[in-house]
């Protein structure tokens, strides 16, 4: 078949004397790419949400999606993962499975889906037993690919931060859309329900909050020991900063998201923190950092770069702070949600105006936390959130918001988003453009687009034309 002549198997890493034992049940295969949606996953299966482990035989398929995945560190060679490790009967690498076709460019041909199959159960020892697959964003590669070769499995969805509270961005076909038997999400903002693959009838289910920090902690325990070493727990810093790179997915430029970082450690001094950590995502260029120094030198701010590989929940469970400051990461609300920490937010409005095109997936983590958290350079900060309070005001805003990214799949939406619209939009017009509000004939839109179309000389003529051939 096309491109299996130098597919290779993954080394299964074995499990102890249980290990490719068939035992009643199914076969539950778990894909993750990040060391956080390995955590949701067991959180989920120690919350006995995909039953007693004694019933299933248990593989967690890890793939790395990085541009150049040969200089990067694998999830299950990370620090921590051996706190994982006993949920899984075996653990497999995708990447090596389809070497050297990179896991987010690569699916399998239409014609070439059932040697596939064979493949991967010859591969992985998995006979002719029935098959769940449990998987992360089904929009794209390696989900999507995966889900295709197992062509007749029921598939678990997992989603591990707040675009779950967004629409779906692609469509799913019916094949695979009607084999999505729950989304699985974190419960970050208590009763709001989560938009993702509910245009298909799929029902979301909350992967309990205990047990996602139970994880955190234990895969986090490396992390607190290094904390422990760079910062007394006398002289702790009292505010954090998130980085999140946002240059790289080309929402703002390098000097405008060094500039970003800057404007949270005034907003951080302004509070009265003096002692501040800041905590850069792991792949952004060490020049962020000395322009962050040179600021805080300024404010007289004792700054400390946590370059390390340390998990955000790791430095929020382990140093307590006051305050956590970003811009829309979902690490935000996890800090509010599971630690009780208070939040606050900077830059959003800049973000909001230039994120496009209105469909990106970005929006709705974005509005949320917008709409959510104090503005940290205007605002009162420094209060935990009412999060239970949320949901309400909160739902109608990201429901609107979904409705505007994905109208067609959710044309149910449109009386409500209208009606949220008329009055809500004159205070909130950020999250709206009025081209998309006047393409979809929504308040706030221009009524004088369509008339102004009409009397276009290029429609007058190609009207014209029609009406020409129809007589």
């Amino acid at each position: 078949m096309s491109g299996t002549h130098h597919t290779a198997p993954g080394e299964g890493t074995p499990a102890g004397p249980t290990a490719g034992v068939s035992r009643p049940g199914t076969t539950q295969i778990f894909f993750s790419a990040t060391q956080y949606a390995a955590a949701t996953v067991t959180a989920a299966l120690r919350a006995g949400l995909f039953g007693p482990r004694g019933e299933h035989r248990r593989i967690l398929v890890v793939s790395n999606t990085a541009a150049v995945p040969e200089v990067g560190t694998p999830l299950d060679r990370m620090a921590g993962f051996e706190r994982l490790r006993p949920e899984f009967d075996e653990v497999r690498s995708w990447n090596e499975f389809i070497s050297p076709h990179h896991p987010a460019g690569w699916s399998p041909r239409g014609q070439d889906l059932l040697l596939w199959e064979k493949a991967v159960r010859l591969a992985w020892n998995l006979g002719d037993e029935p098959v769940e697959i449990a998987c992360e964003s089904i929009q794209a590669n390696p989900s999507r690919a995966v889900a295709d070769i197992f062509a007749d499995s029921p598939i678990h969805v997992y989603a591990d931060g707040l675009m779950s509270y967004g629409p779906t961005r692609n469509r799913i076909p019916h094949g695979m859309s009607s084999r999505i038997a729950r989304v699985l999400h974190l419960d970050l903002i208590p009763g709001l329900r989560p938009m993702l693959l509910s245009e298909y009838g799929v029902q979301p289910e909350a992967v309990p909050n205990e047990a996602i920090v139970d994880v955190l902690a234990q895969i986090g325990e490396e992390g607190a020991g290094l904390l422990a070493e760079r910062l007394p727990a006398e002289d702790r810093p009292t505010a954090v900063l998130l980085g999140q790179y946002l240059s790289a997915i080309d929402l703002i430029t390098q000097d405008e998201e060094e500039e970003l970082h800057v404007r949270m450690l005034r907003a951080a001094a302004r509070a009265g923190h003096r002692d501040v950590l800041f905590k850069p995502h792991p792949s952004a260029p060490a020049v962020y950092n000395t322009s962050l120094e040179a600021a805080a030198a300024e404010l007289g701010v004792r700054l400390t770069v946590l370059s390390e590989p340390v998990l955000a929940e790791t430095v929020f469970a382990r140093l307590k702070p006051d305050l956590v400051i970003g811009c829309f990461s979902t690490a935000l609300m996890t800090a509010a949600a599971f630690y009780g920490i208070p939040v606050a937010r900077v830059g959003t409005e800049l973000l909001l105006d230039r994120i496009t095109p209105y469909e990106n997936s970005n929006r709705v983590p974005l509005t949320i936390i917008d709409a959510a958290l104090p503005d940290a350079e205007r605002d009162e900060i420094g209060t935990p959130l009412a999060l239970d309070s949320l949901s309400g005001e909160l739902g109608a805003l990201v429901r609107t918001v979904g409705y505007c990214m994905q109208s067609r799949k959710h044309p149910d939406l449109r009386e409500e988003a209208a009606a949220w619209l008329t009055a809500h939009l004159a205070d909130h017009p950020q999250y709206f453009k009025k081209r998309r509000l006047t393409m979809l004939r929504l308040p706030g839109g221009s009524p004088v687009r369509a008339e102004a179309l009409r009397r276009h000389p290029a429609v007058r003529k190609a009207v014209r034309q029609i009406r020409a051939r129809q007589r």
